[in-house]
C-alpha cells in the first residue's frame, strides 16, 4: 500500500486512493467543489490544489485527481498552494451573486465554507456580473442558475450515474448553462439528489423554500419506509412540521443518494387529514379514555365469544419493536397474532425469509459487482427504485441485464440502462451463478416459485412488499402466526384489533373491529369502535429489516403533535388571527395534536390495562443484540441471529 506524509503526518492508504481522499482519512479536509466519492472524477473546479515537495511528483497539482504514491511529501498549507486556492475563490465568486440571505442553501454551502477557509473576504472585481435566465424545472426542484461555479456535479450525477436524459449542460466557457434544451418537470425519478450534490445553491428544494435555515431543523438519522430497500435519510422538521427529507450515506444500502418518492412523498406526514385524537364510537376523547374503552371491549367480546375468536392484526408497516410486542399482546389475551391480512403476499413473504441466508441474499455490492442480473417479473423503479442504480452501474461495467416478464401495467418510469427481454429463467446464462443476481418481488409469489429461483445459483434479491416485511415475516414464523383470512374463511375469528394494518375490503366487512391504532385515515379507523392515533415512522423510534435481512436503527426527529402553521383557530386568542402565519397566542402544557403513541406502546399500554406485565423493552432475548445498533452505522444482518427451526 503506498505510504506518503502529507503535511507531516505520515499515511499509508489502499492503492488507486486519491490524495484527497488519503489527507480525509487522516482528518484533513482539503477545499473541493466537482470532486464527490461516487462519482467519476472532473478535475474541473481547480480547487483542490496542493504542492508536492517531493516523490516522484512535484510542484502544485489537483489533489482529487492524483493517485497516492510512494514517496510522495504533500503540503495543503504551502503558500503556492494557498495562493492558487485563493485565486480560484475569488474567479469563481466573480459573478457569484451576494444573496446568502435569500439562498436556502445557507448554512449548508460549500461554497460559504471554501470561501471563508480561502480567505477570500472582499470583492475587487468592479465589472458587470454574468447573468442566466432561470428555467422552471418542475413544482419540486427550484432553479437558480447565477449562482452556479461550473463544477459539473450535477450533469455528472444525472447523466452518468442516473442515466437521465433530459438535462445537461449547453454554452462554452463563462457561459456554460446547466439545465434542459426546454423548460418542464425533470423526469429522472432521481431528480431530487440534484438539491443534495450541488455544493451551492443552484438546486434547491422547492418544497420547502424560504421555510427555515439549517441550523432550525431538527432532525435525526431515520430509514425511508416508502418499499424494503431501506434508504438512510434525515427528515429536517421545523415547528412540528416536517420540511425537507435528505439522503443519508450508508454504503451497504443507498450510497449517498435516495430517489424522488423517498425525497418528496411526505405530505401525508403534516397533512390535516391524518387522524390525531383518540375516539370512542367517532367521538372524540383523550387517550386515557379511549385505552380504557378498547381493553373494556376487547375484554367483553373475549368473555362471550372466546379469546380465540379474536385475532390482533399487524404489517410490514410496523417496527420490529410493534411486532414483537403484539404477540406479546396476543399471548396475554389468548387471541391469535397476525402479520398478514391475505394468503397472497404472505406466502411470498413468508417464502422468502426461509429462502435467504447470510451466503445467498445479495448485498448492493453483489448487485453492482454482477456479471449476470435478471429482473424476474416486478416493477424495479416502484417495488426499489434505488436498486436500479446499482443495476446500472454493473451494466455500465460490462454486466448482462436480463428481464423476464416484460413491463408490469403501470409503469411510469422506464429502466436507466439497457436490458434484453427473455421469456423464462432458462433463458438466463448465469455460468454457475458465481456472478449472477435475481432480482423479484416477494409479495404474491408461490412458494414454489421463489424456490425455482434460488435453485438457480446466483444470490438472491426478494423484494418485500413493506418496508418492515422482511420483521413482520421473521417474527410470524418464529410465533407460528396465522394469516387473518384463512382464520375468518375458517370461522374461527370474528373480531379483529388492527395496529397499523388495512386489511382489504372484502375481509373488513366479515368481522367487527373492536380498536384501530393507526397514523393513517382509512376504512378500518372509520368502522374501529375505538381509534388510537399512533406516531409515523418520523416521530418514532425503531427498528426495521429491510430486503436482504439488514436490521437498522432509526429515531425520532420530532414530537408528536400538529405543526405549529396552521393550527385550528381554537389555539388562537381570537378567530380573527392570521393563524396560518402565527405560533398560538395561547399558552399551554400540552402540544396540540400531541395523544399520538408509538404503536408498540399502545399495545403495552393495553397489556397492562388487561392485567399483563409491563413492556418497557421490546427487544428481549436474542433481539436484545439490536438494542444497541447504531442509527448513524450500516446496520447488521440479522441472520446469525436465526436458527433453522425457527424459520420452519
Amino acid at each position: 500500500m503506498p505510504k506518503l506524509i502529507i503535511d507531516d503526518i505520515p499515511v499509508e492508504v489502499p492503492p488507486g486512493t486519491s490524495v484527497l481522499e488519503a489527507a480525509r482519512s487522516v482528518g484533513i479536509t482539503i477545499p473541493h467543489f466537482c470532486y464527490h466519492p461516487a462519482l467519476a472524477i472532473a478535475a474541473a473546479c481547480r480547487l483542490c490544489a496542493v504542492k508536492l515537495l517531493d516523490g516522484p511528483v512535484k510542484g502544485i497539482q489537483m489533489s482529487c485527481s492524483l493517485p497516492a504514491q510512494d514517496g510522495m511529501v504533500v503540503s495543503t498549507t504551502d503558500p503556492d498552494a494557498l495562493k492558487m486556492r485563493s485565486l480560484v475563490i475569488e474567479w469563481l465568486m466573480l459573478n457569484h451573486p451576494h444573496d446568502c440571505p435569500v439562498c436556502d442553501e445557507g448554512g449548508e454551502c460549500l461554497l460559504q465554507d471554501f470561501t471563508i477557509a480561502g480567505g477570500h473576504s472582499r470583492r475587487r472585481y468592479l465589472g458587470k456580473k454574468r447573468t442566466f435566465q432561470n428555467q422552471y424545472l418542475g413544482e419540486r426542484i427550484h432553479h437558480e442558475m447565477n449562482r452556479c461555479i461550473e463544477c459539473y456535479r450535477c450533469v455528472r450525477f444525472y447523466q452518468e450515474y442516473a442515466g437521465g436524459t433530459d438535462f445537461g449542460v449547453t454554452g462554452s466557457a463563462g457561459r456554460v448553462y446547466f439545465g434542459r434544451f426546454a423548460e418542464g418537470a425533470l423526469e429522472s425519478p432521481f431528480s431530487g439528489n440534484l438539491v443534495d450534490i450541488c455544493p451551492t445553491g443552484v438546486f434547491t428544494d422547492k418544497t420547502g423554500r424560504f421555510r427555515a435555515r439549517y441550523w432550525d431543523y431538527r432532525f435525526s438519522p431515520a430509514v425511508c419506509q416508502h418499499c424494503s430497500v431501506g434508504c438512510n435519510t434525515s427528515p429536517q422538521n421545523f415547528q412540528r412540521e416536517l420540511i425537507k427529507i435528505v439522503a443519508r450515506r450508508n454504503d451497504q444500502v443507498n450510497g449517498w443518494f435516495i430517489c424522488d418518492r423517498g425525497r418528496f412523498d411526505k405530505e401525508y406526514l403534516n397533512g390535516p387529514q391524518r387522524p390525531r385524537d383518540p375516539e370512542v364510537d367517532g367521538a372524540p376523547c383523550d387517550y386515557r379514555s379511549a385505552l380504557e374503552s378498547a381493553a373494556n371491549r376487547i375484554s367483553e367480546f373475549c368473555l362471550q365469544n372466546g379469546a380465540a375468536s379474536l385475532a390482533f392484526l399487524g404489517s410490514g408497516r410496523l417496527s420490529l419493536e410493534g411486532c414483537l410486542v403484539l404477540s406479546e399482546l396476543a399471548r396475554v389475551v389468548g387471541a391469535q397474532a397476525c402479520y398478514f391480512a391475505e394468503a397472497a403476499p404472505a406466502q411470498g413473504s413468508l417464502a422468502a425469509v426461509r429462502l435467504l441466508n447470510e451466503e445467498n441474499a445479495a448485498r448492493v455490492r453483489d448487485i453492482e459487482k454482477a456479471e449476470c442480473i435478471t429482473l424476474f417479473e416486478l416493477d424495479l423503479m416502484e417495488e426499489g427504485a434505488m436498486l436500479a442504480l446499482s443495476v446500472r452501474k454493473a451494466s455500465l461495467a460490462g454486466a448482462q441485464v436480463f428481464r423476464v416478464g416484460g413491463a408490469r401495467e403501470g409503469e411510469t418510469h422506464p429502466l436507466p440502462f439497457r436490458y434484453q427481454e427473455v421469456a423464462t429463467l432458462d433463458e438466463v446464462p448465469f455460468e454457475g451463478g458465481s456472478k449472477g443476481v435475481v432480482i423479484c418481488g416477494a409479495g404474491e409469489k408461490s412458494p414454489e416459485l421463489l424456490s425455482y429461483l434460488a435453485s438457480s445459483g446466483a444470490k438472491l434479491v426478494m423484494l418485500q412488499p413493506a418496508a418492515n416485511g422482511f420483521g413482520a415475516s421473521l417474527v410470524a414464523l418464529e410465533r407460528g402466526a396465522a394469516t387473518l383470512s384463512d382464520l375468518v374463511e375458517s370461522g374461527q375469528v370474528k373480531a379483529v384489533a388492527c395496529f397499523e394494518a388495512e386489511p382489504p375490503p372484502w375481509l373488513l366487512e366479515r368481522v367487527e373491529v373492536l380498536a384501530c391504532a393507526d397514523w393513517k385515515p382509512g376504512a378500518t379507523a372509520k368502522k374501529a369502535s375505538v381509534f388510537l392515533p399512533t406516531t409515523t415512522w418520523v416521530e418514532s423510534d425503531g427498528t426495521s429489516i429491510n430486503y436482504e435481512g439488514r436490521a437498522q436503527r432509526f429515531l425520532s426527529s420530532r414530537p408528536a403533535g400538529l405543526p405549529l402553521k396552521g393550527l385550528d383557530s381554537k389555539y388562537y386568542s381570537s378567530e380573527t388571527e392570521a393563524v396560518s402565519l402565527h405560533p398560538p397566542r395561547v399558552h399551554r402544557k400540552d402540544i396540540p395534536g400531541g395523544e399520538e403513541r408509538e404503536a408498540w406502546r399502545v399495545m403495552a399500554d393495553l397489556i397492562l390495562e388487561l392485567g399483563g406485565e409491563p413492556v418497557n423493552e421490546p427487544l428481549t432475548g436474542r433481539w436484545g443484540e439490536l438494542k444497541d445498533l447504531d442509527p448513524e452505522g450500516e446496520g447488521v444482518r440479522i441472520y446469525d441471529l436465526l436458527s433453522t427451526q425457527d424459520l420452519s
